[in-house]
């Protein structure tokens, strides 16, 4: 679902109406104000500015955590404790324990796809468990390479350990998982007690936060990698964002949810904070348009004149004269002008706010 930004017919209705408060409605007898002719000061002013306008649409997205994955268990055995879903788990920590033993996360890219011991070849699987037991506190005499050593069974005996598994100096993938980082668990596919032979038991997320959105294929103009966009999150709140992905893939949306067909949009928050809900809703303003280098006035500061168009009312010093405009895009509440004379810098009338 998306809602329209300023539109002219919509917003040009609302500044008639609110820039005659001081001047136009004055003369409405006459039919309106006509250029060049003096009217009370305004209550207010507003500068016109010289700057980019930027028109936006809205789109419904949703706050949540990049990178979702599944996570296996290959052993068997009775599940004796799991993660609370919500729960982040860093490099050394239990994601789940099976016969008390636990299943921890260790950080890196590669697999576990076959057991480590002092057997193996070498192999880059063995440089990142050694990094990893160095990170953990094991092996001060181990040297990180791909080589598994004395010292590398050593260190994974004293980890071991230290975890309640057997000392064996062997490493499968019932007692480590890699990742490439930190996780928060969003999903546990199984329970305390239950007997297990294998399968699906997590699923978890990054930590980092980004919004996603399902954008209707219609509207993927809108959605252009590195574009900054405009969130607003539940309670109202605004943060900026910057888009880092666009599917290129459309899934089709169901008859029940309206139909049609979206892509996938992520949206990277950089780091700012967000609270902690989970798949919460927000709207994001997208840019639809982009006019560069014009000058501009709030479009409140409009009036409409009596031979048909709008003006704006020039206040110079304590005098006042009437500028026939013509308008251009809209955007952020203001409008793009171009009249006789006019300059950025100068003062026009607006509204009392």
């Amino acid at each position: 679902m998306r809602r329209k930004g300023a539109l002219f017919a919509g917003v040009a209705a609302v500044a008639v109406i609110g820039g005659g408060t001081w001047a136009a409605v004055n003369s409405s007898r006459q039919g309106g104000p006509e250029p060049g002719a003096t009217a009370a000061t305004p209550p207010a002013t507003a500068e016109i500015t010289r700057t980019d306008l930027v028109d936006s649409e809205s789109v419904s997205g949703k706050l949540t955590y990049a990178e979702e994955r599944k996570v296996s268990y290959t052993g068997s055995g009775t599940v004796t404790a799991v993660p609370a879903e919500g729960k982040v788990i860093r490099r050394g920590g239990a994601l789940l324990k099976v016969d008390r033993r636990p299943m921890v996360l260790m950080y890196g890219r590669l697999p576990l796809y076959r057991e480590l011991n002092s057997g193996v070849s070498d192999g880059p699987d063995v440089e990142q468990l050694e990094r990893n037991l160095k990170a953990l506190g094991y092996g001060d005499d181990l040297t990180v390479d791909e080589d598994f050593t004395y010292a590398t069974s050593a260190a994974v005996k004293a980890w071991q350990k230290d975890r309640g598994h057997p000392q064996t100096g062997a490493v499968d993938a019932a007692q480590v998982v890699f990742l490439d980082g930190a996780v928060r668990v969003s999903g546990v596919s199984v329970e305390v007690g239950r007997k297990i032979n294998g399968g699906e038991v997590l699923t978890v997320t990054g930590t980092r936060r980004i919004v996603q959105v399902d954008l209707n294929t219609d509207d993927q103009a809108l959605a252009r990698k590195g574009a900054r966009v405009t969130i607003e999150l539940p309670g109202g709140e605004e943060v900026k964002g910057r888009i880092v992905r666009v599917g290129t893939v459309a899934q089709q949306v169901s008859a029940e949810e309206g139909g049609g067909s979206t892509i996938d949009v992520e949206i990277s928050l950089g780091g700012r904070k967000t609270g902690r809900l989970d798949q919460a809703p927000v709207n994001v303003a997208m840019e639809s348009k982009r006019v560069k280098d014009v000058l501009t006035v709030p479009v409140e500061a409009l009036l409409a004149l009596r031979e048909g168009g709008f003006g704006v009312e020039v206040v110079e010093g304590g005098a006042t004269r009437l500028v026939a405009v013509e308008t251009g895009a809209y955007g952020g509440g203001r409008v793009e002008i171009t009249g006789d004379g006019l300059a950025p810098g100068m003062k026009v009338g607006v509204p009392a706010s």
